[in-house]
């Protein structure tokens, strides 16, 4: 049995929330999406994303027959696929619309995205969004950001001290809708009871150190709305300089 919640807030700084959420316990699937661009055109990259990410999950998941627009991966399973079919088809839909239109001109959007199934966590994701896995009161982050300063720590270029006021620190090097094509990451990790995931936005990783998503989840509160809460709260209290997405599954 899954538990699932997912909160949105705009923050202190912006006028418009871009993030997007999916929840859908029916599935186990759960989804963030931060949109980037002009005008509203990042909203409409989140959403759009969603939508179509969403609508392939729940096709494959009914239906036994049909098609894959991409092939299947015979490396990766089966929830491996349907991740990155789905992705796929958000990155292709979330192009064509930032092509059809001179105000999405250069619009897209991050995605994180997990599944999960008979006791495995299946992640699909592009850009710094994130997935992190709170497992015997220890927080792990299980994807890699596709950003610059990800990539220029892990060459050694930039310390861990070096990251935070680094000023591309906000500089993504792959996103759903960016380009015609799009390589997803995929990560799987048998869950075990209790285990809690944790799907966010960079506007709560960027604000609160590990430690201090930790601390907050740890232990895990009663109420997955009020651990949510707190996570904003705190993200807004430290300067809420983005908008804040959590989405938190716990598996029971």
């Amino acid at each position: 049995m899954i538990d699932a919640v997912g909160r949105s807030d705009v923050g202190r700084r912006r006028k418009l929330n871009e993030d997007s959420f999916y929840v859908n316990d029916a599935e186990g699937c759960y989804a963030v999406c931060d949109g980037m661009g002009g005008h509203n055109a990042g909203e409409i990259a989140s959403q759009l994303a969603i939508e179509t990410l969403a609508a392939f999950i729940k096709k494959s998941d009914r239906e036994s027959e049909i098609t894959w627009p991409y092939g299947l991966d015979v490396n990766l399973s089966f929830a491996g696929n349907r991740l990155t079919t789905a992705i796929r088809l958000a990155n292709k839909r979330v192009f064509r619309a930032a092509d059809s239109r001179e105000e999405y001109t250069g619009m897209g959007t991050t995605v994180v995205a997990a599944l999960v199934t008979q006791r495995v966590l299946t992640i699909g994701s592009a850009g710094d969004s994130r997935c992190y896995l709170v497992r015997h009161e220890n927080l792990t982050q299980l994807t890699q950001d596709d950003s610059w300063v990800a990539v220029a720590q892990s060459e050694g270029i930039l310390g861990p001290d070096d990251v935070e006021h680094h000023p591309f620190r906000n500089v993504i090097t792959k996103a759903v809708g960016a380009k015609e094509t799009i390589d997803v990451e995929i990560v799987e990790k048998p869950l075990e009871q209790d285990d809690l995931i944790l799907l966010c936005s960079d506007g709560l990783h960027s604000m609160l150190s590990d430690e201090q998503i930790r601390h907050l989840l740890v232990p895990c509160p009663d109420s997955l709305e009020e651990a949510a809460k707190g996570l904003i709260d705190a993200a807004n209290q430290a300067g809420g300089r983005d908008n804040v997405t959590v989405v938190l599954a716990r598996i029971s």
